[in-house]
């Protein structure tokens, strides 16, 4: 298992136009999930809940502070960092452990 600190984390994106504002997804999120502890994340629609964990898998990095894994920042994203995505995603052919296992598999 794994410890993860989220310090002080933002995400600013840039606005969809010309001379629109740019957008402020997260501002100065910071707590630890410590081994072997759950955390959920909680919120209403476009709060920055997907931002924070697509920042925490490594698919997006943070405009403000810093996120670790066991001391060391994320980075791109690997195999020992995973997201399950809200979109349907799975593979109906294969049973609940199939899809599980699928990526480990794959690496």
């Amino acid at each position: 298992m794994s410890t993860v600190t989220v310090t002080n984390v933002g995400k600013t994106y840039p606005g969809h136009g010309a001379g629109d504002a740019p957008v402020l997804a997260l501002d100065g999120v910071s707590f630890r999930v410590d081994d072997h502890e759950f955390c959920a994340v909680l919120g209403h629609s476009g709060c920055g809940k997907t931002t924070l964990l697509m920042m925490m898998a490594g698919f997006e990095q943070p405009s403000a502070g810093e996120i670790l894994m066991d001391d060391k920042p994320v980075g791109n994203p690997a195999w020992q960092r995973t997201v399950v995505f809200q979109e349907y995603a799975l593979f109906p052919w294969l049973t609940v452990s199939e899809n599980i296992s699928f990526g480990l598999e794959m690496k």
